[in-house]
């Protein structure tokens, strides 16, 4: 599913013009991001959470020439699915 199919679910079910769906997508996800930005995990309740997660610094190995390099720090981004979306799609 992309950005648009949500748009136009969104104008079929509330029947709000293609732009008013579309600002309100982008309005969501902007929340969504600023909140990750100043380090908020977000949970929406009955879908799921996104925890931002800190990765120490760490010795690897590129694959390709089999050096050793250094993997700088850096903050992930984890979504772990809510129990209730979970059995949802886990129902036969």
């Amino acid at each position: 599913m992309t950005k648009a199919d949500i748009i136009n679910d969104l104008y079929e079910r509330l029947g709000y013009s293609k732009r008013e769906c579309a600002n309100i997508v982008e309005s969501l996800f902007d929340i969504i991001k600023e909140a990750l930005s100043r380090g908020e995990n977000v949970k929406i309740s009955g879908f799921g959470n996104f925890v931002l997660r800190d990765k120490k610094e760490r010795k690897g190995r590129n694959p390709k020439t089999g050096e050793e390099m250094i993997i700088s720090k850096r903050r992930v981004l984890n979504f772990k699915l809510s129990q209730v979306l979970k059995e949802a799609m886990n129902q036969k």
